[in-house]
């Protein structure tokens, strides 16, 4: 069945809402996208609709294998490829999420400012019912991220023009601290073979979000 497509912010509300209804506890939703698809854009809006304790965000970003590690595997150059990550240590913490309701859980976030993360720099409370993480390659079959899909309650795939995706990419990277050629072969180089992954899970979603304007 192909994933349905939904364009207004209301719609997003109603269906988090339901699935709220549904699971008697705590409600965990995936968000995917490629490089630049305006996911963190998306999960603050919906962290101002949910506020305080009832949600909180597990970006998959926070398992980033540290520069060390990356320099001593020779992956370095492509940071934020599919292996670049532990995955194995993102499947663990959802499925901590879904089983130990009753604990306060810690996770680590990455830092844009230092390329790195930090242990331990987020917390779910025992009350929080409604888990947003997003990331890249949630819905991916490869690179050990095969068993994230399942622990979704349900996953969004959002939508973008590639033009303005790549700018805002390159607006990033810039920002970050590169050189502006250089953050433009990194937008259409690294950034653009990782985004064609993550197009080809694309319909492994259960909803395409394809807003506008989304402030």
């Amino acid at each position: 069945m192909l994933p349905e497509t939904v364009t207004t912010e209301k719609e997003l509300i109603a269906r988090i809402d339901d699935l709220l209804l549904r699971e008697s506890h705590r409600t965990i939703l995936g968000i995917v996208g490629k490089p630049g698809a305006g996911k963190s854009t998306l999960v603050e809006f919906l962290v101002r609709n949910y506020p305080g304790d009832a949600c909180a965000v597990v970006p998959m970003d926070g398992f980033h294998l540290s520069n060390l590690v990356l320099k001593r595997l020779n992956r370095d150059g492509r940071k934020g490829a599919p292996d670049t990550f532990d995955s194995q240590g993102f499947i663990s913490l959802i499925r901590r999420i879904r089983e130990e309701k009753d604990l306060e859980i810690y996770f680590p976030v990455f830092d844009r400012a230092i390329e790195e993360s930090i242990s331990a720099q987020g917390v779910i409370k025992p009350q929080t019912r409604l888990i947003i993480t997003e990331g890249n390659y949630l819905l991916l079959d490869s690179f050990g991220w095969g068993p994230v899909r399942s622990l979704l309650d349900e996953s969004w795939y959002l939508e973008i023009d590639d033009r303005i995706r790549v700018d805002r990419l390159i607006a990033r990277h810039e920002k970050f601290g590169k050189e502006p050629a250089i953050a433009r072969n990194w937008a259409l180089g690294s950034d653009e073979r990782n985004a064609e992954q993550v197009l080809g899970t694309r319909f492994a979603a259960d909803v395409i979000v394809a807003l506008k304007n989304l402030e």
